[in-house]
C-alpha cells in the first residue's frame, strides 16, 4: 500500500505561502485550521480574505477568523473588527466592530488602537470620548503606526481630550510626514509657513508642501502653486505655478481651476488663451465658486473664449451675484436696466444695484439713481422690498 501523506506542517505551510504556493500552503494550513489550531485559523481566513490559493471570500474568511478570534489570536480579533465596520462577509455592525478592535487594541496591535481611538473620537459602536481616543491614538502613534502618529497631531493641534499643544503636535507630524502622510506633511507645511509651534520657516514649509504635493496631494498641490505664484518661500515662477495649479484643479480644487483660468485670461506663465482661461473657470464655476462664475460671465459678456451669449453672461452673473458677489451684482443690474440675456426689469436692476451699492460700490449707486427716475413708486417700493428680504445663497 501507498504510505500515508505526512502530516500537515504550520511552518511548512508558511514557507510555502512565503514563496508564493499558495496551494501547498493551503494544503498544510486547513487539515490544522479544522483541527482547531487557532493561527492555522487565522491564515486560512487570510487566504480566504485576500483570495490567494482559494475565491475570494469575506464570509468563509470572517467565519476562520471568529475561530481564531475566539481562542485569542490578535490579527483575527483585530482584522474582525475591520470586517464587521466595513460589512465585509457581514452585515455592518459598529458595536461588534468595536468590540473586536477594543480586544484586539487592549493586546497591543497598533492599527487596532488606532482604529479604535477613531472609534472613540466618532462615537462609532463606543461613545464619544475624546480622552479615551487621545489615549488609544498615542498608544498606536508610540508604536510607529503612521496615520496614528498623524492624527495625534491632530488632537494636539485642536485640543480635543489633551490641552492644545502646538509644538507636540508638531513633532508628531514631524514623525508622521517622515513616514509619507501626506495631511501630516502638509500640516507641518502649514507650521512651518505660520510658524505655529515653531519658528516661520518658508523654505521648510516649501519642502513639506512639496512632499505632500509630490504624493498626488491635492490640497498640498495648490498651496505649492501659490508658493511659486507668489515668491513665498521660492523664487517666483509662474510656470512651476501653472504646474501645480494644474495637478491639483485636475483632481477638482476648484481654488486651483479658478487660479488657472486667470492664468491663461491674463498670460501669466503661459501664452494667453481665453478658451482655456473660460474652461478652467467653468470647472470651478459649476462648483459654485463665485469668482469663477463672474469671471465665466464676463467671458460670455465679451465673447472671449467663447461665443459672445448674452443670456449665459447673465446667468452666470445672477450665480455670482445671489452669492454676494458686488460686482456681479453690479453687471446683473446693468443686464436687467438693458434688458441683456434677461427681459428688461427696472426693479431687478434697482435691486442689485442697491445690494452692491450697500458692499461700496459707487457706480453702481449712481446707476441706481439713473433707473430710479424711469420708475413709478410701486416699483421703487417693491424693490426696496427685495433688497430688505434679500439673503445671500
Amino acid at each position: 500500500p501507498a504510505a500515508p501523506p505526512p502530516p500537515p506542517d504550520f511552518k511548512a505551510g508558511l514557507a510555502a505561502y512565503r514563496r508564493g504556493d499558495f496551494a501547498a500552503a493551503l494544503d498544510e494550513f486547513r487539515p490544522l485550521a479544522e483541527d482547531g489550531q487557532a493561527n492555522a485559523q487565522n491564515n486560512l481566513a487570510f487566504m480566504y480574505d485576500e483570495g490567494h490559493g482559494v475565491t475570494r471570500d469575506h464570509g468563509e474568511a470572517l467565519r476562520w477568523y471568529r475561530k481564531a478570534a475566539e481562542q485569542g489570536v490578535a490579527n483575527a480579533r483585530a482584522r474582525l473588527g475591520i470586517m464587521y465596520a466595513e460589512g465585509l462577509g457581514v452585515g455592518e455592525d459598529r458595536d461588534e466592530a468595536a468590540k473586536w478592535t477594543g480586544m484586539a487594541a487592549e493586546q497591543g496591535v497598533a492599527n487596532a488602537q488606532a482604529r479604535l481611538g477613531a472609534m472613540f473620537a466618532e462615537g462609532r459602536g463606543v461613545t464619544t470620548d475624546h480622552i479615551a481616543a487621545a489615549k488609544w491614538t498615542r498608544m498606536a502613534a508610540k508604536q510607529g503606526f503612521a496615520e496614528a502618529q498623524s492624527r495625534l497631531g491632530d488632537i494636539y493641534d485642536e485640543g480635543r481630550g489633551v490641552p492644545v499643544n502646538h509644538v507636540e503636535a508638531l513633532k508628531w507630524y514631524q514623525l508622521a510626514g517622515e513616514q509619507g502622510v501626506v495631511e501630516a506633511q502638509t500640516r507641518l507645511g502649514y507650521k512651518y509657513d505660520e510658524g505655529v509651534g515653531v519658528t516661520q520657516d518658508l523654505a521648510a514649509a516649501a519642502k513639506w508642501y512639496r512632499k505632500a504635493a509630490e504624493q498626488g496631494f491635492a490640497a498640498a498641490q495648490v498651496t505649492l502653486g501659490y508658493m511659486y505664484d507668489e515668491g513665498h518661500g521660492v523664487l517666483v515662477d509662474r510656470a512651476e505655478a501653472l504646474r501645480w495649479y494644474r495637478m491639483a484643479g485636475e483632481q477638482g480644487v476648484a481654488k486651483a481651476q479658478v487660479r488657472l483660468g486667470y492664468m491663461y485670461d491674463e498670460g501669466l506663465g503661459v501664452p494667453q488663451d481665453y478658451g482655456e482661461a473660460a474652461k478652467w473657470y467653468r470647472m470651478a464655476a459649476e462648483q459654485g465658486v463665485a469668482q469663477a462664475q463672474h469671471d465665466l460671465a464676463n467671458m460670455y459678456s465679451h465673447g472671449q473664449g467663447v461665443a459672445q451669449d448674452h443670456g449665459e453672461a447673465a446667468k452666470w452673473y445672477q450665480k455670482a451675484a445671489e452669492q454676494g458677489r458686488t460686482a456681479a451684482q453690479t453687471n446683473i443690474g446693468l443686464m436687467y436696466a438693458d434688458g441683456l440675456g434677461v427681459p428688461r426689469d427696472y426693479v431687478q436692476a434697482h435691486m442689485w444695484w442697491s445690494l452692491a451699492a450697500n458692499q461700496g460700490d459707487q457706480g453702481a449707486a449712481f446707476a441706481r439713481e439713473a433707473v430710479w427716475i424711469m420708475m413709478t413708486p410701486a416699483e421703487i417700493a417693491e424693490a426696496e422690498n427685495l433688497v430688505r428680504e434679500w439673503t445671500p445663497k
